[in-house]
């Protein structure tokens, strides 16, 4: 359930797309091709680490984690799963769910900053919503 005082971070709202609405989560897609980039966001105001959420919802966070990270396996097959929870940026606690391919434009380097994001297509987005 979101709390009543939950909003997005700006830079979340700028630079992803909504994807779904899970029981503690909203599951965000990075608004860049290059990478299939998805991030979990927990509906509650004011978190910024893990050990924030009570310990019935870090366990449900987890289990979000490891549904997202399912899905992303099956539906896009990366060589890796990059799995990160970091916020020097974005200080609302969020995590990071990068498929990655040795083929991607970035490889083997991180996917922060290396090249200009290419806006996804509105049918590849349906495309992706389609699992969610």
């Amino acid at each position: 359930m979101t709390h009543p005082t939950f909003e997005l971070a700006p830079e979340l709202k700028r630079d992803c797309i909504e994807l779904a609405d899970w029981p503690l989560c909203k599951i965000l897609l990075l608004n860049d091709s290059q990478y299939p980039w998805f991030i979990l966001v927990p509906k509650k105001a004011g978190l910024k680490e893990i050990i924030d959420l009570s310990e019935d919802e870090q366990v449900t966070y987890l289990r979000e984690s490891a549904k997202l990270s399912h899905l992303l396996m099956r539906v896009f097959n990366p060589d890796k799963l990059n799995v990160a929870a970091l916020g020097n940026m974005v200080p609302q606690l969020h995590i990071h769910h990068i498929a990655r391919f040795t083929s991607d434009a970035a490889w083997p380097a991180p996917v922060w900053g290396k090249h200009p994001a290419v806006p996804y297509e509105d049918e590849k987005i349906a495309k992706i919503k389609a699992h969610f």
